[in-house]
């Protein structure tokens, strides 16, 4: 019996960067829980945008945001997972030393940029509808840093490969789609963050189903026996699913779940 979902939003729910999902997959989501089925949603998204997107069932689902960092519920955070702040600063002046790139850095609640470029502010604030504050200088932030970023409009795989030799034994380290690096403390990702609530709601991993696209869920993955990765996803994370399901513009992982419920 299945009793816990854990999905990623952006290319598995939606299309990256969207925000507005078919309202079907709220009452799909409302139906599962009077089965005694949790429904958490993983993302490397700011946990405010988590509870935007999915405003209409805020009350009733866990968040596992910022890549893991921040795992919590409506108005509550359970677990949080900070930076050393002198391996966060270090990596925010690596990211300011690679051309082409954005940087912003995660606190509890909101993100922290001092960027001049408004195209970004705006991606942050309108898409994402991250709680942003800008700053003049994000060093000199003082809340406890959950998550480093950098962006950059494509190929930022290639554009970061220094970083991630520099830092991958200090900081977790992992690509979002084609535009996001992610930094976390080390050891945090959404597969930690999928543990946590299984061993919290003593749920088992046969009793967990999972979908991802990206290489920030392939952890995830590991954690549930029933493991999906969408018709769009990575061919790495097609791997290392078990199963696959449609592609996000197609509904995949309603579908899926609406046959849990037939």
């Amino acid at each position: 019996m299945i009793r816990l979902i854990a999905s990623d939003i952006d290319g598995t729910l939606v299309r990256d960067g969207e925000h507005h999902m078919n309202p079907e997959f709220f009452e799909v989501i409302l139906r599962l829980r009077e089965r005694g089925i949790q429904f958490a949603a993983a993302s490397g998204r700011q946990w405010a945008s988590v509870e935007a997107i999915f405003e209409p069932v805020k009350e009733k689902i866990f968040y596992l945001s910022d890549n893991g960092a921040y795992v919590g519920c409506h108005g509550r955070n359970l677990f949080l997972n900070a930076i050393r702040r002198d391996d966060a600063m270090e990596m925010v002046r690596a990211i300011r030393g690679v051309p082409g790139l954005e940087v912003l850095i995660g606190g509890p609640d909101v993100v922290y940029v001092d960027t001049k470029n408004q195209d970004f502010i705006n991606l942050l604030r309108d898409g994402y509808q991250f709680r942003t504050v800008e700053v003049e200088d994000v060093t000199r932030v003082e809340d406890q840093i959950i998550k480093v970023s950098a962006y950059r409009t494509e190929k930022i795989q290639e554009a970061v490969q220094g970083l991630t030799d520099n830092f991958g034994s200090r900081l977790k380290m992992t690509i979002s789609g084609d535009m996001w690096l992610d930094c976390m403390a080390p050891g945090v990702c959404k597969g930690q963050a999928v543990r946590l609530l299984q061993e919290s709601l003593e749920i088992k991993q046969e009793e967990t189903m999972v979908f991802g696209d990206q290489l920030n869920d392939m952890e995830m993955l590991e954690q549930a026996y029933y493991s999906f990765a969408v018709a769009n996803a990575r061919e790495e994370v097609k791997k290392a699913a078990r199963f696959h399901a449609d592609s996000n513009v197609n509904g995949g992982v309603l579908k899926i779940l609406k046959l849990l419920l037939s």
